[in-house]
């Protein structure tokens, strides 16, 4: 059972760009399968399984269960895509937390900072007030720029002697107060320019530390939608694989009608050549343009260990084609059963190639064959007398 055309694969994309320089990513995602000829909806419905017991084509469900190995490999592909995309939001967001993280530290060590100033700001007001009212008490109300006249405090002197003194005691008094007072502003006005810087420097962190936890919440959100894209996919392979089985129990119905079971038989497999069977299906092209290890790959060489020639039909590999290859060859074909000859299943789009190596007295036949069990293995049956009547030989001898 060859197929020449393989079912296209997936085709994805992951775009990213940087809006800044902050990592953030923006991903689309394309996941373009090739449609299968089976419905869904007709799975769902259970109609499916009769149809395909009607159809009775080991090839066709072959066609169909690697269809969807396919589609399932291609969203596995995505997933793991995505989950490389995940990775790299993920890592995003703890290297963004770990910026928060180191900003709140600084922002807590300058707010601290920013208390202690304003301590010493209120500490150095309290002793302004204090000085004021000690020195207030000294001079008796008296202010540096509201002391009582030269002439008031001549006349209120007892002698020339006293006046000097009140002038000194006086200006003193004053010289005191303003240096005190000047000492004073200026360590105020000093705390209030390192305050100053502390509030900007606490704006400016705070603005970064909120843009931060903006370009990790959209990475958040990104990696949310990237995680919503995985559970969907998996859910596709989910269902894909409930399709896979539902096919292979309708193999499993559609080769009953062959007749007799399945046996490993010849552990030569036919002597098929190992070069063939030893690698992996479908991964050789034999001499005659066929795949490898499936039926009419098998077939082929039986004809040309048994005969000595086998044509080459351009490749053709479907079983179904091979009676119309041979009369155009000019190779007889018919309906009668004889060993040594080529049996064909004329059923569905693909059919299915046997070697018939004996037939019995009552019609019933032995073959051997390749890709019964849709895996690519050798085996042999027996094929009952009335399915042997609906089969096509081709003679070769």
């Amino acid at each position: 059972m060859h197929k020449r055309d393989k079912l296209s694969s997936v085709v994805y994309k992951i775009k990213t760009m940087k809006k800044s320089s902050k990592v953030s990513q923006i991903i689309t995602t394309k996941f373009n399968v090739g449609l299968l000829a089976v419905s869904s909806a007709v799975l769902v419905s259970g109609t499916f399984l009769p149809s395909l017991r009607q159809m009775a084509l080991a090839d066709s469900f072959d066609s169909q269960i690697n269809a969807l190995n396919q589609q399932n490999a291609g969203a596995r592909s995505v997933v793991s895509g995505l989950q490389a995309t995940a990775a790299s939001y993920q890592d995003a967001i703890n290297q963004l937390q770990s910026q928060i993280n180191g900003l709140q530290g600084s922002i807590d060590a300058n707010k601290a900072q920013q208390a202690s100033i304003q301590q010493q700001i209120t500490d150095a007001q309290n002793q302004i007030d204090q000085e004021k009212a000690f020195l207030a008490s000294d001079v008796k109300s008296m202010y540096v720029d509201g002391t009582p006249t030269t002439l008031e405090v001549l006349a209120t002197s007892k002698s020339l002697s006293d006046f000097v003194d009140k002038q000194e005691y006086r200006t003193t008094v004053q010289n005191k107060l303003q240096d005190t007072l000047k000492k004073i502003a200026a360590l105020q006005a000093q705390l209030q320019t390192e305050k100053a810087k502390v509030d900007q420097l606490l704006g400016e962190e705070t603005d970064q530390q909120n843009q931060l936890a903006s370009a990790q919440a959209k990475q958040a959100s990104l990696l949310n939608y990237n995680e919503s894209q995985q559970a969907a996919y998996n859910a596709q392979i989910k269902a894909t694989s409930a399709q896979i089985v539902q096919l292979r129990a309708a193999q499993a119905a559609a080769n009953k009608a062959l007749g007799g079971g399945v046996i490993a038989g010849d552990p030569g497999h036919g002597g098929y050549p190992a070069r063939w069977d030893n690698a992996a299906q479908d991964t050789m092209v034999d001499n005659w343009g066929m795949y490898n290890r499936e039926c009419v790959s098998y077939t082929a060489w039986k004809v040309y260990s048994t005969y000595g020639y086998m044509p080459y039909w351009g490749g053709s590999g479907n079983a179904i084609q091979w009676p119309g290859d041979a009369r155009a060859a000019g190779i007889a074909t018919g309906s009668t059963p004889k060993a040594d000859s080529v049996a064909i299943w004329n059923v569905g789009a693909f059919g299915h190639a046997m070697w018939v190596e004996a037939v019995n007295p009552d019609g019933s036949l032995w073959v051997s064959q390749y890709n019964y069990d849709y895996q690519g293995h050798y085996s042999e049956m027996a094929v009952s007398a009335s399915m042997a009547r609906s089969l096509t030989y081709i003679y070769f001898n």
